[in-house]
């Protein structure tokens, strides 16, 4: 059968991928700025940062207009946010439209139980053919959008989302039946919002 203009090519490499750390939030719940928290002699922007550059080529940090200047941040390329609204899913429409040829290993910078594995599994087992590639949360069985792998056609299909009143990555991956992958460690997603979970992770780690 002859392949039309309009047919996808199944020879086509699958799209680049660079890794975006969210550090754009106002950790309200922390009472401090979460990237900043610092864990064995690290700040956790730092150490999300340097872990993702192990597996791919280019790493950039997504930040507000207002955080430029902020030395911490200032020190990594900077995608600044570029579209309306609030929230992660600004920082990933922000860096598919940066980049629109380009996939986005998304990574919320408040992930102290990252790992190695984690990301080895993430990239290993991508669907580059669909929107998104993510874990199912070991907690509630549903889509880990901020730990997860964004394709380049993804970006119409948020924008289209938002325009409409949609702001959760999450709900967007339900909505389209995102495959998931089932974690290998199930607490390497454990996030960290309060200052009591930062001291319970700190316990964690130091007894690992």
């Amino acid at each position: 059968m002859t392949r039309t203009s309009a047919d996808p090519d199944p020879r086509a490499a699958p799209a680049p991928v660079y890794g975006l750390i969210l550090a754009g939030g106002s950790s309200s719940r922390m009472h401090r700025d979460k990237a900043a928290l610092p864990y064995r002699g690290k700040s956790q922007l730092d150490r999300v940062f340097e872990l993702a550059s192990r597996y791919v080529s280019k790493v950039f940090v997504s930040v507000r207009a207002n955080q430029t200047t902020d030395p911490m941040r200032a020190q990594h390329p900077l995608i600044v946010d570029s579209v309306a609204g609030e929230g992660p899913i600004v920082g990933i429409r922000s860096a598919l439209a940066a980049y629109p040829h380009v996939a986005w290993m998304v990574l919320a910078c408040d992930l102290p139980f990252l790992s190695d594995a984690v990301l080895s599994q993430l990239l290993r087992e991508r669907n580059a053919a669909g929107l998104a590639t993510a874990f199912r949360s070991a907690h509630d069985g549903l889509p880990e959008p901020l730990c997860a792998v964004w394709e380049p056609e993804a970006g119409p299909l948020l924008e289209s989302y938002q325009e409409v009143g949609g702001r959760c990555p999450r709900k967007f991956l339900i909505r389209h039946a995102v495959p998931l992958l089932e974690p290998l460690d199930k607490h390497a997603l454990d996030n960290v919002n309060t200052p009591e979970e930062y001291a319970q992770a700190l316990a964690a780690l130091e007894t690992s």
